[in-house]
């Protein structure tokens, strides 16, 4: 059985034994504890992913980092999103996938027949929070309760003045603007992360079970492609709202989320601190090296902001030849290495992983192999 040891983070606990001897700065730290140079990587190659596109800030970092240090490899990503990254690897049309929802079971089955026997495996790549961003003039915070946020998404609120809003936000002047939603128009993992709040921490209201596409029932509603595509639409539409990964959402108004007694704002410390209420996921074939999160949606933490996501990248446990296996892992571990989750921080705004979630990282790309 898989134990995750949340807590400490990434900030706080020195993960030098992790660090890659070929990945990173001019003077890295191998698992012994010795220092190397950047310049004596021996990887090369060209590796291809296909994923999320809530991730392009950060790939874009790791990309530069990783091809910095190691000249003689390249890694291409594609933001198409989440479902189509995970239809990519599952079709052989990818190495590795880049994802906001981890592999549901029958993926992982149908993973065998281009990943071999034991199939594709989770490796969080970061952790986000999701903000609810919305467009009203003159106003750039709003507290709500999940009730309050799923009534809206479902269009049963569909005035910003209506009394399950204002009741929330004493003093604040609320016009009687048409609230517009704009959501994912692809099959999304942030659509997921996002409609799994809403079933867990709202479930009298928000009636329909967690997935990547959008509700077809809820017809009649705006959406748009890709982060990028849902941010824009509601950027340009007054009274919108929509959801986001929160490096995406720039200058709009962003909802503070009741949690227990209190409101809670989107950072990457209050991202982190639900996610260490998780538990892992558990199911017949998942590999041993699985490292996918069942997030704590409904939790009363004090300081937890529960709408929020772990990024993963999925990988397969077996690849056809050594040197392709060598780029996977030295591309995987630069990602969760210090430096590779700093750099994300940096572009993105997520928040690292925690220490023990990098060494759990580390060894589980460690056991991908070459077929034999």
């Amino acid at each position: 059985m898989k134990v995750f040891r949340f807590g400490r983070t990434a900030a706080v606990l020195s993960v030098a034994a992790l660090s890659l001897a070929a990945c990173g700065s001019d003077n890295a730290t191998d698992a012994a504890g010795t220092e190397t140079s950047a310049s004596a990587s021996t990887v090369s190659g060209t590796l291809s992913g296909v994923g999320a596109s809530s991730q392009a800030a950060a790939m874009d970092a790791w990309i530069a980092g990783f091809n910095a240090a190691n000249p003689g490899a390249s890694i291409q990503y594609s933001p198409d999103g989440s479902g189509a990254g995970r239809e990519a690897l599952l079709a052989g049309g990818a190495q590795f996938a880049g994802s906001d929802a981890y592999l549901k079971d029958e993926e992982t089955a149908a993973s065998q027949e281009v990943c071999g026997p034991d199939g594709a495996f989770n490796v969080p790549a970061y952790i986000s929070p999701i903000a609810i961003a919305f467009n009203l003039e003159g106003i750039k915070e709003l507290n709500l309760d999940a009730a309050t946020i799923a009534g809206i998404f479902r269009g049963e609120i569909s005035t910003w003045n209506d009394a399950a809003i204002a009741g929330q936000n004493e003093g604040v002047k609320l016009p009687a603007t048409p609230i517009t939603v704009v959501h994912r128009a692809d099959d999304s993992g942030t659509t997921t992360n996002f409609t799994d709040y809403l079933a867990a921490a709202a479930p009298e209201v928000w009636t329909t079970e967690a997935d990547g596409e959008w509700p077809a029932e809820l017809d009649g509603q705006e959406n748009a492609q890709g982060t990028s595509g849902v941010v824009s639409a509601a950027s340009a539409t007054e009274g919108a709202i929509t959801y986001a990964d929160a490096s995406a959402v720039g200058s709009m108004g962003k909802v503070s989320v009741k949690v227990g007694d209190e409101y809670v704002a989107y950072t990457s410390e209050a991202a982190a601190k639900a996610v260490e209420a998780s538990t892992p996921v558990t199911g017949e074939g998942r590999p041993d090296a699985d490292m996918a999160m069942d997030l704590a949606r409904d939790t009363t933490e004090s300081g937890a902001y529960p709408v929020v996501l772990v990024s993963y990248h999925i990988y397969c446990t077996t690849y056809q030849d050594q040197e392709t296996v060598d780029l996977v892992k030295a591309f995987g571990e630069y990602v969760v290495s210090d430096e590779g989750q700093a750099a994300a921080s940096d572009a993105a705004g997520n928040a690292p992983l925690s220490a023990n979630l990098q060494e759990q990282a580390v060894q589980a790309l460690r056991s991908i192999k070459a077929a034999s």
